[in-house]
């Protein structure tokens, strides 16, 4: 045997467990091919773990564990680290709880809050800097690290007070879909919920359109005195926020 084909092999028997894989090891190995995949499903059922969690939290040890295991025999590791294992976790959550939603609402916002923790830095704007600014042609470039992701229930609350050491509130739906906005300020990853005019303004500017494109979406849905009001608005709570890098 090769040693390509032998590491291949032995691959194939930590993602699979295949037993005419094994058997090509030869009756001597089988103790020690033990111990490797032990040693294999516990270092991904750690990084899930150590990902997930205030998912573990609202769903117990054992549910956590059950999933964990599902997760990894229906995917093995694709990266060369263990870090990007974890990235897929909130879709095996959907798939194994799809009456219960929040499950992977709260896997999505972990999974964007761990992200936005190692991402690119940028320095908000200084809102000192805003005299002269043309606001009709003004496009916001927002901080590298913010991401949005829809959410149907109360997964923010959920995680907010788990994290804080709190008794969380009941899974409940929201009573309009919202989305949930993730950056990092200074060192903290943040997060906020947002209602749909706000998520939507901030997919406009997420999109590069700018800033007078947004007050004639709004004054087209609200009307002449709300709309204007809204951007100014949102605005001020986007620069509260840090999540403006630069306006041009």
């Amino acid at each position: 045997m090769s040693l390509l084909a032998l590491q291949r092999d032995f691959r194939g028997w930590l993602t699979t467990e295949d037993a005419g894989t094994a058997a090509r090891f030869g009756a001597p190995a089988e103790a020690g091919l033990a111990v490797y995949l032990n040693n294999y499903r516990g270092q991904l059922m750690a990084c899930l773990s150590e990902s997930f969690e205030v998912v573990r939290a609202w769903i117990g040890d054992a549910a956590f564990e059950a999933a964990a295991a599902q997760h990894i025999d229906r995917l093995p590791p694709h990266s060369w680290t263990l870090d990007a294992y974890a990235l897929d976790f909130p879709e095996t959550l959907d798939r194994l709880h799809p009456e219960d939603p929040e499950i992977g609402e709260l896997g999505r916002l972990e999974r964007a809050l761990g992200l936005a923790f190692i991402g690119p830095d940028a320095a908000p704007f200084d809102p000192a800097s805003l005299d002269g600014i043309d606001w009709d042609e003004a496009v916001l470039h927002l901080v590298p690290t913010l991401t949005s992701f829809p959410v149907t229930t109360n997964a923010g609350a959920i995680w907010s007070a788990i994290s804080g050491g709190n008794q969380p509130p009941a899974a409940s739906f929201l009573s309009e879909p919202a989305s949930i906005m993730v950056w990092r300020n200074g060192f903290a990853p943040s997060f906020r919920t947002l209602e749909a005019a706000e998520a939507e303004a901030l997919a406009l500017m997420m999109e590069g359109r700018n800033f007078g494109a947004l007050c004639v979406d709004l004054v087209a849905r609200f009307g002449e005195e709300q709309g204007p009001a809204l951007a100014g608005a949102f605005l001020g709570q986007w620069l509260a926020d840090g999540l403006i890098a630069s306006i041009s």
